[in-house]
């Protein structure tokens, strides 16, 4: 029989206010709990990408770790600084009509919690950090590849409350295992309280006020890859990680080659249950995508994954890069269709889940099943609607409805009258 291949979502335990995504990754008897928040500007993508393989690539083992991978999800997919304003300028006050409002209350919440130890807020900062003016690249303006405190330190014999010596541990650490030695890191002390009004209306500056270590991790814009800003700014979760008495497992050694392919990994987004797309080299357009009119589930196992609805289309993002289009035909939808389907795959029987794929080296035939109807997406027959006990080879499809940029994965889709029930695919090799 040949090899049946079945994607599956990735599990998390995802907790959702209104307006926030908090993905919880906890040990039992643990009361350490290290808070990493990323993308509170949306033209970020070091911060908000590390803080997505934070969640979907490390396994805690000790104590408990907390992420918000996308604060100001609106922003990111529009790759802004902040679509409303600067987001991180307003944990002092904020307007009341302010589009922001909710989401700084319900993270503000969060940060509070009890369980809150530490608070890690990631960034990409320009240039790079240097106590001397050497140019408009490397000065002490300059915010890129530092740890960035609001003090020294906040109330006496407080866990954690040490913030000038955990930041010079934390360089320390991470400034031997530099890939180019211009991109070493140092500690800046914004001494907020009395030399930056600015950053009093930050997020860790308000984390610190309500006695909450808080510290920012910023990556250099002025790196030449988005996997560079990646790979020190989990090199610097993981030391804060250390201090805090966090153990882990990541699946993938912490090399700019695998962090190139970790962040190219897209996952999968399901549609209703019954739908399921490998975003990893689909197409730039997926045309007559069986959905509702209205109230549509989309949930992605990548924690980046949104859907942006325009004049008709479903925008795919993951973070800000636009993964595909889809453009939709509208349907009601089963409330209840069979868990799996038979297939004849290259001559052999095999039951296939639905919403999953199955490889195919020279032909497939659905086998006919009561009561619904067949739909190959592809697959052109003028003698007859249903395209069950239809044998189909790769040379009897059309490659313009091909999921995939290879022209290799198409849909067979299932109705009951004139209700779409669910979708599996046939992948030829």
């Amino acid at each position: 029989m040949k090899q049946l291949f079945i994607i599956y979502l990735l599990s998390f335990s995802f907790l959702f206010g209104s307006n926030i995504q908090l993905i919880k990754k906890e040990n039992p008897d643990s009361n350490t709990t290290l808070l990493v928040i990323g993308g509170i500007h949306g033209n970020e993508p070091g911060g908000y990408f590390a803080a997505s393989i934070l969640a979907t690539h490390y396994k805690i083992t000790s104590q408990n770790l907390w992420i918000v991978p996308n604060l100001n999800e609106e922003s990111i997919i529009n790759n802004s600084r902040g679509i409303n304003g600067d987001m991180n300028r307003k944990f002092s006050y904020i307007r009341p009509h302010d589009k922001d409002t909710e989401i700084i209350k319900e993270i503000k919440e969060v940060i509070l919690s009890p369980n809150v130890s530490l608070v890690l807020n990631l960034h990409d900062g320009h240039g790079f950090y240097r106590k001397e003016d050497n140019g408009s690249i490397f000065n002490p303006n300059a915010w890129g590849q530092t740890c960035v405190i609001d003090q020294c330190q906040l109330k006496q014999n407080q866990a954690f409350g040490n913030l000038n010596q955990i930041a010079m541990e934390v360089k320390n650490n991470v400034n031997q295992k530099l890939l180019a030695k211009h991109h070493r890191f140092d500690v800046k002390n914004t001494k907020t309280k009395y030399e930056d009004e600015a950053m009093q209306l930050s997020l860790t500056y308000f984390a610190v006020t309500h006695n909450k270590p808080a510290f920012a991790i910023e990556t250099s814009k002025n790196l030449s890859s988005l996997a560079q800003k990646v790979f020190y700014q989990l090199l610097a979760i993981e030391e804060y990680m250390k201090i805090v008495g966090i153990s882990y497992k990541r699946d993938f050694e912490l090399t700019i080659k695998n962090i190139e392919k970790t962040i190219q990994n897209y996952g999968v987004l399901a549609i209703n249950n019954n739908f399921l797309l490998d975003l990893n080299n689909i197409k730039k357009i997926l045309r007559f995508i069986p959905i509702k009119s209205r109230s549509n589930d989309f949930s992605f196992s990548h924690p980046l994954g949104k859907i942006k609805s325009s004049k008709g289309v479903y925008k795919v993002y993951i973070g800000n890069k636009l993964i595909t289009k889809l453009k939709p035909q509208y349907f009601k939808v089963c409330q209840e269709s069979p868990e799996s389907f038979e297939v004849i795959i290259d001559g052999k029987s095999s039951f296939i889940k639905k919403t999953s794929k199955f490889f195919v080296s020279d032909d497939f035939k659905v086998v006919d099943i009561k009561g619904y109807r067949v739909n190959i997406i592809g697959y052109s027959s003028n003698k007859q609607k249903d395209e069950t006990n239809v044998t189909i080879t790769k040379e009897d499809m059309n490659k313009l409805y091909s999921i995939d940029k290879s022209n290799n994965i198409y849909r067979i889709e299932f109705y009951k009258k004139d209700e779409f029930c669910a979708m599996i695919m046939a992948e030829f090799k």
